[in-house]
């Protein structure tokens, strides 16, 4: 997708105008209803369009205007316009016009800062992701005919001086998206390491420890989930060393990158498993995460660890009822192959705590089922043992509108994974606290470190999305999130 910032829009562009709340325009619409003889505002006042967030209206070949077509976007009330109400109407100006047979959509912003153009353009780009690399027959009429979006502002240079590290932030959710739209028999643990190290070319230093090397370190636990799959596990580590002081202690984000989850010996049954090529979703974030702070520039020093697996059954798969030996030392007895994402973290949050010593830790994994039950499908779980980290989270999921909702981590629920053989197992107490015992479990490899998880099970995948700027398929959930925490706490 091309994106412009313009002084005035192209003569054959299609052209969205924000309207508030009792069929008010802005300035930009009123320049455009002026010229058309007042045939927008007619068209507006003829019907149930009120200027209601959510609204569209298109008019077509408006006589007096050369643009072929203004749609008109509601934006609801004046004093509750912020940046993600801009970004949801933006975001709702290309999904209106995107199949129309039109090649270009300018936005009319020349009323708004040049951060808020900025931001229109950021949101009308993620609006416009498409996995299309598999499809072969799709008529040209489904096909989005949008190929370039310009954006109306009063100061075109300021405004794509702004956009500049939002395009690198839309680089990095895009790099999530496929990571996780991928099927698993193109992306597996040593294709999706591949990937990551492509991303040296933004200024990342990536290593890819194999099987060897992590039987070396102890990661028997990791080591264990991949047993039954042909396919070699891989732990990445990324590394951006963005502030003035090279050695400056690091933040750390740690991924479950389960390239596909079967269940292991506890199977799944089939239509729990047709998804399941998306049990990466938390170590797709991460990598997307890393590239969006590279490519910005971001002045912050950043681990970003990724255990990669596949999650296969065979005659060397692991069985409930095996003891594996933790890198902490700690044992775990696996009475359900199944719940194998945790494993693979124990390992991974174990040794990024070891190895560089981080002010905090936040992983991110499509962990439970029992988080869609408590939270339904909109809204992601964090836990974590820092007031202060989780405080941040929040107020970054306010900001961006990836929305998360604080769980507990009561100590009396410790007893729900003693095991009466081994430190811990990697079940709780039936269906009961699914998630708060996941989460408890991954507590006890964080060695005391500020730690917070995120269980992005409800919302790696969209379906039926209600969010303008994420179509369905791969949210990308949790860059834009992590990206503003560390803009907004971290960043010099």
């Amino acid at each position: 997708m091309k994106i412009e910032f313009v002084g005035a829009a192209s003569g054959s562009a299609v052209v969205a105008v924000f309207v508030q709340d009792e069929r008010k325009l802005s300035k930009g619409a009123q320049a455009y209803d002026q010229q058309c003889g007042g045939a927008l505002s007619r068209a507006i006042g003829a019907g149930r369009f009120t200027g209601a967030k959510g609204q569209t209206l298109l008019l077509t070949a408006p006589a007096g205007v050369s643009a072929p077509a203004i749609v008109a976007i509601g934006v609801g009330a004046k004093d509750g316009f912020d940046d993600l109400v801009l970004e949801h109407a933006a975001g709702q100006a290309y999904s209106a016009v995107k199949l129309l047979g039109f090649d270009t959509l300018a936005i009319e912003a020349s009323d708004l800062s040049a951060d808020q153009a900025a931001r229109a353009a950021f949101a009308a780009r993620l609006a416009s992701y498409r996995f299309d690399k598999y499809l072969t027959k799709t008529p040209a009429d489904k096909k989005p005919s949008i190929t370039t979006i310009q954006v109306v502002a009063a100061d075109a240079k300021a405004a794509e001086a702004a956009y500049a590290p939002l395009s690198a932030i839309a680089d990095g959710v895009f790099f999530t998206r496929d990571l996780v739209a991928e099927p698993a028999n193109v992306l597996y643990p040593e294709e999706f390491a591949k990937r990551c190290k492509g991303l040296e070319k933004l200024g990342l230093t990536v290593e890819v420890l194999g099987e060897a090397e992590m039987e070396k370190l102890g990661m028997r636990t990791l080591l264990a989930v991949g047993m039954g799959s042909t396919k070699q596990s891989q732990l990445v580590v990324m590394r951006w060393n963005g502030a003035a002081d090279k050695n400056a202690q690091p933040i750390a984000f740690v991924g479950k990158g389960v390239c596909f989850d079967s269940g292991g010996l506890s199977l799944k049954p089939a239509d729990a498993m047709e998804d399941m090529k998306w049990d990466m979703g938390g170590g797709g974030a991460v990598a997307g995460l890393m590239c969006a702070l590279a490519g910005r520039k971001a002045k912050v020093n950043v681990v970003g660890v990724i255990g990669l697996v596949e999650n296969m059954p065979d005659g060397n798969a692991q069985r409930p009822g095996d003891v594996v030996v933790t890198m902490s030392g700690q044992t775990v007895e696996v009475l359900n192959t199944d719940a194998e994402g945790r494993l693979v973290l124990a390992d991974a949050l174990w040794y990024t705590q070891d190895r560089f010593k981080p002010k905090f830790m936040v992983d991110l994994a499509t962990l439970t089922g029992a988080m869609l039950i408590a939270l339904g499908d909109e809204i992601a779980g964090v836990f974590s043992n820092s007031d202060e980290l989780a405080d941040n989270l929040l107020a970054a999921s306010k900001a961006t509108g990836e929305p998360l909702w604080r769980m507990p981590l009561p100590a009396s629920y410790e007893r729900m994974i003693d095991s009466p053989i081994a430190d811990i197992k990697n079940t709780g107490k039936g269906r009961l606290g699914g998630s708060i015992s996941a989460a408890l479990f991954l507590q006890r490899f964080t060695n005391g470190v500020p730690w917070a998880h995120l269980d992005i099970a409800p919302v790696a995948w969209r379906k039926d999305s209600k969010v303008s700027t994420v179509p369905d398929g791969p949210a990308g959930f949790g860059v834009i999130l992590l990206d503003r925490l560390v803009a907004d706490r971290y960043e010099a």
